[in-house]
């Protein structure tokens, strides 16, 4: 769309080629507190080398200029060993951080806001052409050595933890972990709407340690109900004592927020949006 007919319609003109890059690189001010100045991320951060090529390998894809765009993406890789197709639609503020082993297939597409760390894929999971790579909302944050698998959505302000593998969609406002990723956190907004930024990624629940806790009350509740029970039978029929059994033990298999609001089993009913 071009500034006379965005004017017309309303909506906001498309931001230029330097524009995007201008912003890219203001954006590492935000994320990165080891950023000091402009000069030092124009020059020794290869996750804003790789983000500034793939600007420009983008429009000369968008142009069909399909060689010469795979050229500067490929050279761009040699330089900052960060793989992203030049066919990838990557929104504005991209962050790669440390920017190393990152891979973005073709058809992926990533909103506005968006940090990844080193390590992560947006890959597919078909030969087949047309729509196979994830799509990213607004404002999420993707952890170290991540695999977002599939033409997936991520919705907004999605925060996937490190080494997970997400081959599902994902709503708004979640925090996934895991192989294969599930949600485990499902407060809403993750975001505060004068934040610019939640990188507080490593502040996720430990789904397995919760499931054991749960495990361990449910067995502690079995052996009181036990010793009630052969405490009973060992005494004399006129004196026998009904057991009770135990109260407020949680239950894994109650798959209600109620039971157990914080267990990685309870399952996600909401849609993505």
């Amino acid at each position: 769309m071009n500034t006379k007919s965005a004017a017309m319609t309303g909506e906001s003109a498309e931001p230029g080629l330097f524009a995007l890059l201008r912003e890219d690189v203001r954006c590492v001010f935000g994320r990165d507190p080891a950023a000091r100045t402009a000069w030092e991320v124009l020059t020794t951060y290869p996750g804003v080398h790789a983000v500034m090529s793939h600007r420009i390998a983008h429009a000369l894809w968008r142009r069909g200029w399909r060689y010469p765009a795979r050229l500067v993406s490929f050279l761009a890789r040699v330089f900052t060993n960060v793989d992203i197709h030049p066919g990838a639609r990557i929104g504005r503020r991209f962050f790669i951080d440390h920017g190393a082993g990152v891979v973005v297939g073709e058809t992926a597409e990533i909103g506005d806001d968006v940090t990844l760390y080193h390590g992560v894929t947006l890959g597919g999971t078909t030969w087949n052409p047309g729509k196979r790579h994830p799509t990213l909302g607004d404002h999420v944050v993707v952890g170290a050595g991540a695999k977002i698998l599939g033409a997936i959505t991520i919705g907004p302000r999605v925060r996937v933890g490190a080494n997970s593998v997400v081959v599902k969609n994902v709503p708004a406002d979640r925090t996934v972990v895991g192989i294969p990723a599930r949600v485990v956190r499902r407060e809403a907004p993750i975001l505060a709407a004068t934040d610019e930024l939640n990188l507080d990624h490593h502040l996720l629940p430990d789904p397995v340690g919760h499931t054991l806790n749960c495990l361990v009350d449910r067995i502690k509740s079995l052996e009181s109900e036990l010793a009630g029970l052969r405490a009973a039978a060992s005494a004399p029929a006129a004196h026998a004592v009904v057991p009770l059994l135990a109260q407020g033990a949680v239950d894994c298999n109650a798959n209600t927020d109620g039971a157990c609001p914080t267990c990685a089993c309870q399952p996600e009913t909401a849609e993505v949006k």
